[in-house]
């Protein structure tokens, strides 16, 4: 499984509740702190304007998509709009394959093995452990030992810079991270330190040194 799209720094910033309004800012104020994969919840406020809004402005820079993605009709909408990855909370196969016809990633999430295997097959990019609360590092690693080497696991859910050196060890590939990082109405220089915060986490607990 390639995992070159999450390079230079495999962080998705899950920015929900963005509005088309704050997009251009806060998607400014990650990309020059180091983030490059940011997604926009769909049951955030008009999230198909901010995604093209993104697009247009960082898609050079940017692996630009949504999250909470739950049908193949969405899947479209975010494709139309300019979105390149497609972020699930399950692991709806169906939702997987119409992603990979429009030629975009997509991480479903998964809480079990036996999802995890299935999307999978399905042809999921990276697993997304969710919710990371109820899958904590132990379990990551007794998971990492049964799935195909190479599976990209990015413990999505809770996530601080406090937490992440634990599921590094344990293998986790990459995080999603929510409101540590970005809420509703946080100021963009607010946002660019929090993400400077997680940034500095990831490069201190990074033990790989070819990532």
């Amino acid at each position: 499984m390639s995992t070159a799209w999450m390079q230079p720094l495999p962080l998705v910033a899950i920015l929900r509740g963005l509005t088309p309004q704050e997009a251009p800012a806060v998607g400014a104020a990650l990309a020059d702190a180091g983030f490059h994969i940011l997604e926009v919840p769909l049951n955030s406020p008009q999230p198909l304007e901010s995604i093209a809004l993104l697009a247009k402005q960082l898609g050079d820079r940017c692996l630009i998509g949504a999250g909470t993605v739950l049908t193949t009709t969405q899947v479209d909408e975010v494709a139309n709009a300019g979105g390149r990855i497609i972020v699930m909370p399950h692991a709806d196969v169906e939702v997987i394959a119409a992603a990979h016809a429009k030629g975009l990633r997509c991480t479903p999430g998964v809480a079990t093995p036996t999802e995890a295997f299935a999307a999978l097959r399905a042809g999921a990019d990276a697993l997304k452990l969710f919710p990371a609360e109820q899958l904590p590092p132990p379990v990551l690693k007794a998971w990492s030992s049964v799935l195909p080497a190479g599976t990209a696991l990015l413990p999505v859910g809770g996530i601080t810079p406090e937490r992440m050196a634990a599921y590094r060890s344990a293998g986790a590939a990459g995080f999603g991270i929510g409101s540590a990082l970005y809420a509703p109405k946080t100021p963009p220089a607010e946002v660019a330190r929090r993400a400077r915060a997680f940034i500095d986490a990831w490069n201190s607990t990074n033990t790989d040194p070819h990532a």
